[in-house]
């Protein structure tokens, strides 16, 4: 399986090269339906989990129906596995050691005080595994069935991202915003963009949709924050964006050539093949930190 984003409508970097110095690589991973194994990169796939490393549960409180016994119950949950990439097939992944293999769960709970999964993250050397864990225990409590990831495969693709608009310096923003600037590059902006102008270099030109490793962080809900590592100090970088769909149906250049016809049929479902919803349809980025991933990760919804 293969994914190709086609190429950005505008060279960006031809019309305003400040921004190639602030070019930065992100992996697409582009989940699609299917049957991964425990060797494949996936989201909501099985893990190579250690049959004698202790599976990893959300410690809050917890209530669930049992209707086996007829009666409710309250406990710690077991997590969910989110997503299993191999260095292999995402080599923008920085692991520590000689560890070749992320696992990231969460629990499918919006616990307080942010109101979103918790998530755990798991660096690991695949080859140590050698005997694998034969059934997860069953996560119990499920407060929304958007947080559990349909099984997807991938087909990860590198790409370049430019920063989000709002974290660009103000006199760069005036020019993205400035109709001028674009003409006088020789890079006319016209249709439902001629009157903003800025609009096409954050649906198009900037971040990419999707799933993805690395990259920039899809500010909007909040203004941009750097996120310090609280082991370090060291500003965090992002890791793994986990996102409510693949695309927006208003601007389609980042569909994949492959899945140009498909997604052009209305509720074909690839738009969000894991059926994963982040708090009504947003992102949930995890960050790591650059001088060492087995610090203290964190998250932040945009």
């Amino acid at each position: 399986m293969r994914r190709t984003t086609p190429p950005r409508p505008i060279d960006v970097t031809a019309v305003f090269p400040q921004l190639a110095p602030l070019a930065r690589p992100a992996i697409r991973l582009h989940p699609r339906p299917g049957s991964p194994t425990l060797l494949d990169s996936s989201v909501g796939g099985p893990l190579l989990w250690p049959a004698d490393e202790p599976w990893p549960y959300c410690d809050e409180v917890h209530e669930w129906y049992e209707s086996e016994l007829d009666e409710w119950r309250e406990g710690p949950n077991a997590m969910l596995p989110v997503a299993q990439l191999y260095v292999r097939d995402v080599p923008l992944l920085r692991p520590p050691g000689q560890a070749d293999l992320l696992q990231v769960l969460w629990c499918p709970f919006e616990h307080e005080p942010d109101y979103k999964p918790p998530t755990k993250l798991f660096w690991r050397s695949a080859a140590d595994v050698t005997d694998v864990l034969a059934v997860p225990p069953v996560t119990s409590a499920v407060e929304h069935d958007e947080y559990v990831p349909q099984p997807c495969v991938l087909a990860p693709e590198e790409i370049v991202e430019y920063p989000n608009f709002l974290e660009l310096k103000r006199d760069l923003q005036q020019q993205l915003k400035d109709r001028n600037s674009w003409q006088e590059a020789g890079s006319g902006v016209d249709g439902s963009y001629a009157s903003q102008p800025a609009a096409i270099y954050k649906d198009e030109l900037s971040l990419a949709p999707g799933w993805k490793v690395g990259g920039w962080t899809p500010w909007g809900l909040t203004d941009p924050v750097v996120r310090n590592c609280v082991a370090c100090g060291a500003e965090m970088a992002p890791l793994l964006t986990i996102s409510s769909k693949e695309w927006h149906s208003s601007y389609r250049s980042w569909v994949p050539c492959e899945d140009q016809e498909i997604a052009a049929v209305s509720h074909s479902g690839v738009v969000n093949s894991p059926g994963v919803q982040i708090s009504g349809g947003n992102h949930l980025q995890l960050y790591v930190c650059p001088e060492s991933p087995e610090h203290p990760h964190t998250d932040l919804i945009q």
